[in-house]
């Protein structure tokens, strides 16, 4: 049985889960719910997008007692993208039961703000591992009550050096607790972890279903003075207009950004150096269509979730055949075409031999002509930001904005893009010939009878 109402939930989490529009349970849903629901351990190979989110996040909240104002639930994540996206989940999931209390504690952001949050205890907390120790060890978060700790993409902790930091949380919080581990791969060391952490755990493993790829991928072998005009040539070509690059390097994602910038292109940043805040806008700007070409290293790239994305390429060949199939399968989402590039030195041929022999097929190479650069050729991305200086805690909703610039401002909705509203900030995009008109309508105007700073941004 597949049907959500098949399960002990609370009402208020079927109401929920009917209002969201879930029909019927994923797989991994299907085989994880009813042991966590029972509370047994349980560690689930699930990959994004398979509804792991949704089975951990119905089942913390199952077991949670609004009533015990102290923390109950812990989910560790990787990232701070993905830690954001685990919120706004459980939050949707928890619409129907009131006064639930949940903060995002993570690396990267000021600790003022968060301490102050911390001073009554919430029920749940989604963070990573490095800001929830430091917690800890501070005494600013209690640990005590944790009934339930969730470690997801634990594979991906891993690889980022968090094994200790996972290992002393758990030290740190209550002794019997439910362990629910869901990892993308189970590596030895994820089954290392599983023998420390869980007892007796329930194992799924959800095999991918075998849909016809909609990706079509191909290698190019490029000399390594060529690689930028290679990139920039594929670039302008057809089914670039939304692009993510790949490199191995922080500093190589800061050159070839500037790079392609100097060539041109809307290019911007993404890597673990920058501050969370410009990390934020840059997120912002590539999903709501102000930057045509997002650069990023794997890690940062990790919790991004772009639906419609017709170009991927790998400026540098992936480290090994994990992270390779990771990349490509960040084009061809939810049925649609895309597109996968490789770019490969011959240096990086043995990588890409690695590549081949694990996934069993040979590699489609093709032949790239490379002509020489010509001068600089404008690639404006379609929509451009403007932030609005108030955000949730001015009570402005994403409404408010878009009928400030279809009223008075006197846009059509078609011309108004993605709003993203923050606690403090808003985002909004406009199409870029008529950014500078809302700019000036909105300075000129009010939203919701109230004048807020708004200025272009980039």
């Amino acid at each position: 049985m597949t049907d959500f109402s098949t399960l002990p939930l609370k009402p208020a989490l079927l109401a929920s889960v009917e209002t969201l529009g879930y029909s019927e349970m994923t797989p991994v849903q299907a085989q994880s719910l009813p042991p966590m629901l029972q509370g047994r351990d349980v560690i689930a190979q699930a990959k994004t997008g398979s509804g792991k989110t949704a089975a951990f996040g119905l089942s913390l909240l199952h077991s949670l007692d609004v009533d015990t104002i102290r923390l109950q639930a812990l989910v560790l994540c990787p990232t701070r993208e993905l830690a954001d996206q685990v919120s706004k989940a459980i939050r949707k999931l928890a619409a129907s039961i009131p006064n639930i209390k949940l903060l995002t504690l993570c690396g990267g952001m000021p600790l003022g703000p968060q301490l102050a949050s911390l001073t009554h205890d919430p029920h749940i907390v989604v963070g990573t591992p490095g800001r929830i120790q430091e917690h800890l060890k501070r005494g600013s978060l209690h640990g005590g009550g944790i009934k339930v700790l969730v470690l997801d993409e634990a594979d991906r902790m891993l690889d980022m050096g968090f094994s200790e930091a996972i290992d002393d949380i758990v030290g740190r919080i209550a002794k019997h607790h439910q362990t629910l581990l869901f990892s993308a791969t189970y590596p030895e060391e994820i089954r290392d972890v599983s023998r420390r952490l869980q007892r007796d755990p329930v194992e799924v493993t959800v095999e991918a279903p075998h849909e016809e790829t909609t990706i079509e991928q191909r290698f190019h072998e490029v000399d390594p003075a060529q690689k930028l005009d290679a990139l920039a040539q594929l670039l302008a070509g057809e089914h670039a207009e939304h692009a993510l690059v790949f490199c191995n390097m922080r500093r190589d994602v800061d050159s070839v950004t500037a790079e392609l910038d100097k060539r041109g292109f809307s290019a911007l940043p993404l890597h673990g150096d920058m501050e969370q805040r410009d990390r934020d806008e840059v997120l912002v700007q590539f999903a709501n269509r102000s930057c045509s070409v997002l650069v990023a290293t794997d890690v940062a790239a990790r919790g991004l979730d772009i639906v419609s994305l017709p170009l991927v390429i790998s400026y540098d060949i992936a480290h090994d055949p994990e992270t390779h199939t990771h990349r490509i399968g960040r084009t061809g989402r939810a049925g649609q075409s895309g597109h996968a590039i490789t770019l490969v030195t011959p240096r990086e041929l043995p990588k890409a031999s690695n590549i081949e022999e694990t996934h069993g097929q040979p590699i489609p190479w093709r032949p790239l002509k490379i002509a020489p650069p010509k001068g600089k050729t404008l690639h404006l991305a379609p929509m451009k930001t403007l932030v609005i200086d108030a955000g949730r805690q001015d009570k402005l909703r994403p409404g408010d904005i878009l009928g400030a610039l279809t009223g008075d401002a006197g846009l059509g909705a078609d011309d108004v893009g993605k709003i993203d509203v923050y606690a403090t900030r808003a985002y909004v995009a406009i199409r870029r010939p008529l950014a500078n008109k809302a700019l000036e309508r909105l300075r000129a105007g009010k939203i919701k009878g109230r004048n807020f700073r708004v200025r272009p941004l980039g």
